[in-house]
């Protein structure tokens, strides 16, 4: 039986045609035993090349395939020179897959097409099977197949999978310029059709990682398959054949374990060992491999080994990230689509744009003389759900300098409103640390890079870990007073792994310094190395001890100091950690025990303190007391930041009109003290300009004036801004409908009672949005409660504002409701309830 000239053998699915065999057909045919023998001397050198049983002619890993390569080279050479495959013959030999790449692996199947220039069938049918024969009687893996050059065509027109593999064509033998037609019509057809095969190939590629998972956070990982595996480097490789990348190059970053490049490598490396150590084709690195593998690589044990896995993995996953994201703003368009809106650049931040639905540095951007551009980007990339763009990455990573320690205010304001984005910060992260700008915002965080787990219970890698954490803090900052402290608690709570030692003990003290180098205040550094030191007291103590002995809850008081922020940090942790940690850990038995400890050990602490005004400085006290109207501006604390100091005459409605005018000249409240003196209102704003420098005082003055007099719609006009602003944002998405913003965490409103009759204070714990507490004070007003004085704080996404309300004889439950409503209508909606058996939020 002939091999089908068109290519019609029998067996498994061919990569580069569905008429592929990887075996000989059931009946013998007549060449087959005349030469069978011809492929003695392949199999005798194959088992020599992997013969390990001597150190000393052992090859290392890459000079393996090279020699395998070499080697069926020289066969298929040899054997087409035998059968007359000659350059004028009108038959080529072509590899693809390992072998066409030149990244032959020990137990690889050998990918082959023979081509022929429309020759007799039975010619064509007498050459492949004394070509196809040999290989099959020497039990040689074999993926063939025979085409024609316009047959090949053909096949990778209609299939994907075979026009992925012809892109990796390589001639062997024969007929060069069949290779060539057959090399350039393919390349020439798959860079003019990927216009409409890009989704397909982006929903095979995903349809891939959904079935392998990702090698940087398995146990038992697929180094092949799995995403930022070696078919993700092949996929960068079909981009950049397609003009939509320039190249594999740059794509990837230089990044803490080298660039893409060497991840390639490294990834070759273990799948090569692991065919040798496994005497068979394998892509999965079990467990029990592990440790031989690493030994043979000189990379250490299994769990050395799954940290070069993860670093390697995590460096192509990026560049797969950024290169499925370029090709697909570089798709050719067709028709009207060429006459689309060109991209603008709205400003973010100071120095900071969006542009073509990517984050990127503004052209008067400086990041060499601009420490704090770094977390700007990584803020605004949080907040709006853009990529950052690789260029943008570049740049910073070669000229960003380091921030000056303590780091300035508006500095740790933008982590924090990083760390408190939700599930969008992981992905903002990864980019930061593939391209090593995480690592200089957190020197620390190298000993965990890529650390694997020592237990099965835990899904990730610690450093993926405590990213997962912060995911899962920020939908608790409303359940806390200080949601800063838990989402930065959340981050370092196992920063003390991989260093020796109890990790809590070690890192309480990387939290303090830490905490110091960001600028916190002494009184939060002492919390923040709480909360890492004693991160696993609940939990352990909830489970293992007996919670009717007063000795237990006493010992939980006594270690934390019977400081009830600190407690309530520590319970919403718990569940953080808990959540990040993997399925199952964190169920309702457990949560029950918890809350029941955290109950009884508030039992027997002091309650929680009341907020009080902020006193008046008695230069605004002169002031207030000299009538009119005043506004000043002054530098504040960093170079960003400053202080507007609002005097004007005490009347309904001049909270919210000053707060509106700021918002609306983009200056982010960060915190604000209201009060009043002599019947005049005193209010201090600590704001920071969204981008650029601030408005003169004058200018506020006079818009504050006007809106006073109702000549201003403060709040219309804010809605108006924040529209165009969430419909300009969609558009550079490319999303037709604008979605509902959710807040990550449900808000929270809590009443504290004062000594004075008819005052109540009123706590909102919200995320912040723009214009908010103009909002806020507009409808306190507009329901008719006096605001007496307010306490002001935002802490990243988060705000927590005290209203202490003159309520008067109208205090009753049926007003505190109504107020209630009123607030809820002005901040984010909260997040949508979970289905049945969701879990918590992952980020991708």
């Amino acid at each position: 039986m002939r091999s089908d000239p068109t290519g019609s053998g029998s067996g498994g699915p061919d990569p580069v045609a569905t008429s592929a065999g990887s075996g000989p057909p059931s009946s013998p045919g007549p060449n087959e035993h005349a030469h069978g023998v011809a492929a003695d001397d392949l199999v005798r050198a194959r088992k020599q090349l992997l013969d390990g049983r001597s150190r000393s002619r052992r090859l290392d890993t890459s000079a393996l395939r090279q020699a395998l390569v070499d080697l069926h080279e020289f066969w298929l050479t040899t054997k087409g020179s035998e059968l007359g495959i000659t350059p004028d013959s009108g038959f080529a030999i072509v590899a693809v897959g390992g072998l066409g790449r030149r990244e032959l692996l020990p137990y690889s199947d050998l990918d082959l097409v023979l081509l022929h220039d429309d020759m007799d069938p039975e010619i064509v049918g007498a050459v492949a099977d004394r070509l196809w024969y040999p290989l099959w009687d020497a039990h040689i893996k074999l993926d063939h197949s025979v085409r024609t050059v316009p047959q090949a065509l053909q096949v990778a027109a209609s299939d994907l999978t075979a026009a992925m593999g012809l892109l990796e064509a390589r001639h062997i033998a024969g007929d060069a310029e069949l290779t060539n037609l057959l090399i350039g019509g393919v390349r020439r057809q798959w860079r003019t059709g990927i216009r409409s095969r890009f989704d397909e190939l982006v929903e095979m590629t995903q349809a891939r990682w959904s079935r392998s998972g990702e090698i940087a956070h398995r146990a038992e990982p697929d180094v092949k398959n799995g995403r930022g595996g070696l078919r993700d480097v092949q996929l960068l490789d079909a981009l950049a054949i397609a003009q939509l990348t320039d190249s594999q190059a740059s794509l990837g970053p230089d990044t803490p374990g080298g660039g893409l490049k060497s991840a390639h490598a490294r990834l070759l490396d273990v799948r090569t060992e692991l065919h040798r150590v496994a005497g068979r084709a394998r892509d999965q690195v079990r467990a029990q491999d592990a440790d031989e593998i690493g030994a043979a690589l000189r990379i250490g044990d299994r769990f050395d080994l799954a940290r070069v896995l993860s670093d390697s993995a995590r460096t192509i996953g990026y560049s797969v990230d950024v290169g499925l994201r370029t090709a697909a703003n570089g798709l050719p368009r067709r028709g009207l689509s060429r006459l689309r809106r060109v991209p603008v650049r709205r400003p973010l931040d100071e120095g900071v744009v969006q542009h073509a639905g990517e984050v990127v540095l503004a052209r008067d951007a400086k990041p060499s003389k601009d420490p704090g551009l770094i977390v700007r980007v990584a803020a605004a990339a949080a907040q709006t759900g853009m990529p950052i763009g690789g260029s943008t990455l570049g740049r910073l990573s070669d000229s960003a300098p380091e921030l000056r320690e303590p780091w300035p205010r508006e500095a740790l304001a933008d982590l924090l409103v990083l760390l408190g984005s939700g599930p969008r910060m992981a992905a903002v992260i990864e980019a930061l640390d593939r391209t090593g700008l995480w690592g200089r915002l957190l020197p620390e965080w190298g000993a965990i890079r890529d650390l694997p787990p020592r237990d099965a219970v835990h899904t990730w890698t610690v450093d993926r870990h405590l990213v997962e954490t912060a995911v899962q803090a920020s939908a608790f900052t409303t359940r806390v007073t200080r949601p800063d402290l838990l989402v930065l608690g959340a981050l370092l709570h196992d920063i003390g792994k991989g260093r020796g030692g109890d990790h809590s003990v070690v890192g309480a003290e990387l939290a303090t310094q830490i905490g110091n180098r960001l600028g916190l205040w002494p009184s939060d550094v002492s919390v923040l190395n709480a909360m890492v030191r004693y991160h696993l007291l609940l939990p352990d103590t909830a489970t293992r001890r007996d919670l009717d002995d007063p000795a237990t809850v006493q010992m939980v008081a006594d270690a934390l100091g019977h400081d009830v922020m600190l407690l309530e940090l520590l319970y919403a942790l718990a569940e953080a950690d808990s959540l990040a940690t993997g399925p199952g850990v964190w169920g309702d038995w457990k949560a029950s025990l918890i809350g029941e400890l955290v109950r009884r050990c508030r039992l027997v602490m002091a309650g929680e303190a009341l907020p009080v005004p902020d006193p008046i400085d008695p230069e605004h006290a002169a002031l207030a007391e000299a009538g009119g109207v005043h506004v000043m501006l002054s530098p504040s604390e960093g170079p960003h930041t400053y202080t507007v100091t609002v005097i004007a005459p005490d009347v309904p409605g001049v909270l919210s009109d000053a707060a509106g005018v700021l918002a609306l000249h983009s200056l982010r409240v960060l915190a604000a003290s209201v009060g009043s003196h002599e019947g005049t209102a005193v209010n201090t704003f600590t704001v920071s300009p969204r981008f650029g420098a601030p408005p003169q005082a004058g200018l506020l003055r006079q818009e504050l004036i006007r809106a006073t007099a109702g000549e201003l719609d403060l709040v219309a006009m804010l809605a108006e801004k924040e529209r165009i602003a969430t419909e300009e944002q969609a558009l550079e998405l490319g999303v037709t409908a604008v979605p509902v913003q959710y807040a990550q965490a449900p808000p929270r409103i809590i009443w504290f009672e004062t000594a004075v009759d008819g005052q109540v204070i009123v706590e909102l714990r919200t995320e912040d949005r723009v214009g908010l507490l103009c909002r806020l004070a507009a409808e306190l007003e507009r329901h008719g409660a006096d605001v007496r004085w307010a306490k002001v704080a935002t802490l990243g996404n988060s705000v927590v504002d005290s209203f202490c309300l003159n309520l008067g004889a109208g205090d009753s439950r049926v007003t505190r409701e109504d107020l209630e409503s009123a607030i809820l209508s002005v901040v984010p909606a909260p997040p949508p309830p979970k289905k049945d058996g969701e879990e918590g939020s992952v980020a991708g």
